[in-house]
């Protein structure tokens, strides 16, 4: 039953398999047909701007907005590539209709949903120009829903993208910006406002084309108007606005200044930590105002400054990748400060505050506690999209540590830390295997550089380190080498090793050398460790990262490998020959690389010059083609003719059709091709004219630098011949000056050999009255000496007399001191004895003080239940007392109704009598 039941669920999966399998391709042919349907609408609305194919068009642009936006953006493939560029073309184009053009430009927002994407349509499709040309178009009626929705699009697009003065239509975009801004329309003023900040963004032409406008002052004065705007999103695109264009100047140094400084960083991190829309803007707000080292120096000084971070650390918590990013890259800009990453190391690994907060509420100080686990979850996120925001929560944490870690003792809070984070980086280090495709073996490989990198840093401490080598195997770590030699050869044999323009070998080799390094630390500390590490050495396969490390262009890889270098050349099996070869290749292959770009560079002088229009226009002659014969067809088959032969007619025009069809599907790939490589000969010749236009300007700057260089070299040689004019006569000058400056060398000897004996004589003299002045002082205080001598025996030979009986006194002292010591010992032996007593007496009190405690403890227990009895009686004694006076309430309730009752009876049985009394008397 069980081998039954295994085939049948084997049978099972193969047939979910091909129903997968039969879908995916069903979709990819459904995409395909929908891009080739736009591809042709694009073509017919070119050819004939009707109403009937622009709604025809716009169709096609409702359908395919529905599919997903990776389809139509995919690098490489040629029919999406022509739809999105024929899309682009048609915004641009001014007699396209708003509705098609609004239909459009929501298409391409769609499109830029990612920094990938958005990158691609900046560079590939020149997206910004054309909405830039369509704003442009537009600018006398700023107002309409088209502006609005482009300038939503350019500042998405913009956001991190660094524009230039180049670019189509850039300064009628700044001109309506400027405009648009100090026109106070609420409706402009935001979208306007965020735009300028990302145009402004470090980003030096832009700034410098602003302040070189006539009207700066005036836009100055606007902005600075924006900072009392009630809106938030206004006063932090104002300030990043402000930021760009004034930090250096003295406008920035009144509103950035000790007294506002404050007031902008509460701003900044409410903004974030209340996760408003405007929270990127105010992330990279202080990120610029963080390399001003004044306004650092101010936020190292903020009073509340490890309470905010600790609350924007709280943000990591969030499922949104992106807001957890922004919040790792303000902290990592922190990190780049040395006052503010201490403060940092104390918020992220300071020990969990006490539970009691007296007057709080609970869970208000939640993210206090957990600032530094935040961090530890960041890295075991498994939300889509976390590989970046783990990458930068790895970089966070090695800078933290490397801080922690570098002060002379290492605090218990850190190595708690590092205790709770070690497992969390070593399962990070899997998953290797897993991994499809390229892309996602560089990001895992990328992640195992920086884990590797942070255990390093943690091997430079030893208390550290031994945590490390705990947790560290030598397994773990062959396994993972074993691994990264597959991804750096990309599972090829030696003798086919990877170039080394190959990114995935590049990252891998570094995560390679990153792991033989760690390798190298612990082999000391971890079992097995010095085996596998000189066995990976020996390995042939460790050449190509080794190559690849000592010819990179950075400068830590290549003492990383030199290290390691050192290590494997005394062992035996060490390919060192296969090394140099290695080494060589690589040196060629760069080399030759550098020659063909030259060699690409000569070629794009002369683009084709052909246009999209041509390759359009064949492909609507084809359609023309094969319709008349469909026409051609109908019309004769209505007709009806007599001919017998019809029906091979008609198998004739069938096989004519299907010959046409296959010629079309040809001339279809081949329209592709080539519209892709004309859309790229496009490109190319846009940038041969900007750097043709560059050249001449460079060219026409060079002539007038050798103009100057003319007309200098003129005055130069006119001031060279008056020089050497100057130098013949100083010529006949120096030879009369040799002649007389030998006479007085002559007479300079003769001096010098007199002045030597009158030197000498006077040296003697000298010398023999400083001999006679020491003599003479001699005798005199060895005269004063002995004088002093002869007094001082006198007066010792008398205090020797005074000792000598005093020294007798003492003697007797001595003696009765010793008889009376002899005593005090006979004493203090009896003292002990009886302290011996004493401290035996002193044990059984302690011993019946801690029954007595005992027995209080007991007592007290006791008496706390006692206690807690008492209380459950008082209440419920309270809670009877409340239902007694409940119950009298209740109770004199019922008596005034029993009395109104009685009262009531009494008022009947009056009433009743009475009539009985009428009844009774007769009448008369």
């Amino acid at each position: 039953m069980t081998l039954v039941s295994e085939a049948g669920g084997s049978v099972v999966a193969r047939g979910c398999c091909c129903l997968l399998n039969v879908e995916r391709k069903s979709i990819r042919m459904d995409i395909t047909t929908r891009m080739k349907c736009l591809l042709l609408a694009i073509g017919q609305y070119k050819e004939s701007r009707t109403a009937t194919n622009a709604a025809k068009l716009q169709k096609q642009v409702e359908e395919v907005s529905t599919l997903p936006s990776e389809q139509l953006l995919t690098s490489g493939q040629n029919l999406p590539s022509e739809c999105v560029t024929g899309l682009v073309d048609l915004a641009g184009n001014p007699n396209t209709s708003l509705t098609l053009t609004s239909c459009i430009v929501s298409l391409l927002e769609q499109l830029a949903c990612d920094d990938e994407s958005r990158e691609m349509l900046h560079r590939s499709y020149s997206l910004t120009s054309t909405l830039a040309s369509i704003i442009h178009s537009h600018s006398s009626t700023p107002g309409e829903p088209l502006v609005l929705q482009c300038l939503r699009v350019l500042q998405k697009l913009t956001y991190n993208t660094r524009i230039f003065q180049s670019m189509n239509y850039f300064h009628e975009l700044i001109t309506f910006l400027m405009t648009n801004i100090q026109s106070l329309n609420d409706e402009l003023v935001i979208p306007c406002l965020g735009l300028m900040a990302n145009l402004c963004r470090d980003n030096h032409s832009v700034q410098s084309h602003i302040k070189s406008l006539e009207d700066v002052k005036p836009f100055y004065r606007t902005l600075i108007n924006f900072l009392a705007h009630n809106s938030l999103t206004v006063v932090v695109f104002t300030l990043s606005i402000l930021a760009s264009l004034t930090m250096n100047e003295k406008v920035g140094e009144k509103l950035f200044d000790a007294k506002n400084i404050h007031q902008t960083f509460q701003l900044v991190f409410n903004l974030v930590v209340n996760g408003t829309d405007t929270c990127r803007y105010a992330v990279d707000l202080l990120v610029d105002l963080l390399k001003n080292a004044k306004i650092a120096d101010y936020l190292t000084r903020y009073k509340h400054f490890s309470v905010c971070v600790s609350k924007v650390l709280g943000l990591l918590h969030s499922k949104d990748p992106e807001a957890a990013a922004k919040v790792l890259e303000l902290l990592l800009s922190m990190c780049h400060i040395s006052g503010l990453r201490s403060l940092l190391c104390e918020v992220v690994f300071k020990p969990a505050a006490p539970k009691l907060r007296v007057g709080r509420r609970q869970g208000q100080d939640t993210d206090v506690k957990e600032s530094g686990v935040a961090l530890v979850q960041c890295l075991s996120s498994t939300v889509e999209g976390a590989e970046a925001r783990t990458l930068q929560a790895l970089q966070l944490l090695h800078e933290l540590l490397e801080e922690a870690l570098g002060t002379d003792s290492v605090a218990d809070c850190v190595l708690s830390y590092v205790e709770m984070l070690l497992p969390v980086l070593l399962e990070l280090l899997h998953g290797l295997r897993s991994a499809e495709g390229d892309a996602q073996l560089k990001k895992h490989c990328t992640r195992i550089t920086l884990v590797t990198s942070l255990l390093l840093v943690l091997c430079v401490e030893d208390s550290t380190r031994t945590l490390v080598s705990e947790q560290v195997s030598a397994q773990l770590c062959l396994s993972q080498v074993e691994e990264l030699l597959a991804c750096c050869h990309n599972n090829s044999p030696l003798t086919c090793p990877a170039p080394p323009s190959d990114s995935l070998s590049q990252v891998s080799s570094e995560a390679l050398l990153k792991t033989l390094e760690l390798m190298s630390k612990l082999r000391q500390q971890v079992k097995d460790m010095v085996t596998s590490f000189y066995k990976m050495l020996q390995d042939q396969r460790i050449v190509t990262p080794l190559s690849l490390a000592l010819t990179s262009h950075h400068r830590e890889s290549v003492q990383t490998a030199l290290s390691l270098l050192f290590e494997a050349t005394p062992l035996p099996e060490f390919p060192a020959l296969i090394l140099g070869e290695c080494i060589a290749a690589n040196n060629a292959y760069r080399q030759r690389e550098a020659e063909l770009s030259v060699k690409r560079v000569a070629v794009q002088e002369y683009p084709p010059t052909r246009t999209n229009s041509s390759v359009l226009d064949s492909t609507t002659s084809i359609h023309k083609t094969v319709n008349g014969l469909a026409d051609k067809m109908q019309t004769g088959l209505a007709e009806k003719p007599k001919d017998t032969l019809l029906s091979e007619v008609i198998n004739v025009y069938e096989q004519k059709l299907s010959a046409f069809e296959s010629k079309e599907s040809r001339l279809q790939d081949l329209l592709e091709a080539k519209a892709l490589a004309l859309s790229q000969a496009d490109r190319l010749l846009s940038q041969f004219r900007v750097q043709q236009v560059q050249a001449e300007a460079e060219a026409r700057k060079l002539s007038g630098l050798l103009k100057e260089a003319e007309r200098r070299r003129e005055e130069l040689q006119c001031e060279l011949g008056n020089q050497v004019l100057e130098v013949e006569r100083s010529k006949s000058d120096i030879e009369e000056l040799l002649k007389h400056n030998t006479r007085l060398q002559q007479d300079s000897e003769e001096h010098q050999t007199l002045k030597g004996a009158y030197n000498t004589l006077l040296h003697r003299l000298n010398e023999s009255e400083r001999l006679l002045r020491e003599l003479q002082a001699a005798h005199i205080s060895l005269t004063k000496q002995n004088d002093t001598l002869k007094k001082n025996h006198e007066a010792l030979q008398q205090q020797n007399d005074r000792m000598v009986a005093l020294v007798e006194q003492k003697e007797e002292q001595i003696k009765s001191l010793q008889s009376d010591l002899r005593q005090k010992d006979s004493e203090i032996a009896d003292l002990r004895l009886e302290l011996g007593a004493e401290a035996q007496k002193l044990k059984e009190k302690e011993q019946e003080r801690r029954d007595l405690e005992e027995t209080v403890d007991v007592l007290r227990k006791e008496l706390d239940k006692t206690q807690q009895a008492r209380r459950d009686a008082s209440i419920k004694a309270s809670s009877l007392e409340q239902q007694k006076s409940q119950l009298e309430i209740k109770l004199k309730q019922k008596e005034d109704e029993l009395n109104k009752h009685s009262s009531m009876i009494a008022m009947i049985h009056s009433l009743s009598s009475g009539k009985m009394k009428n009844e009774a008397i007769p009448p008369l």
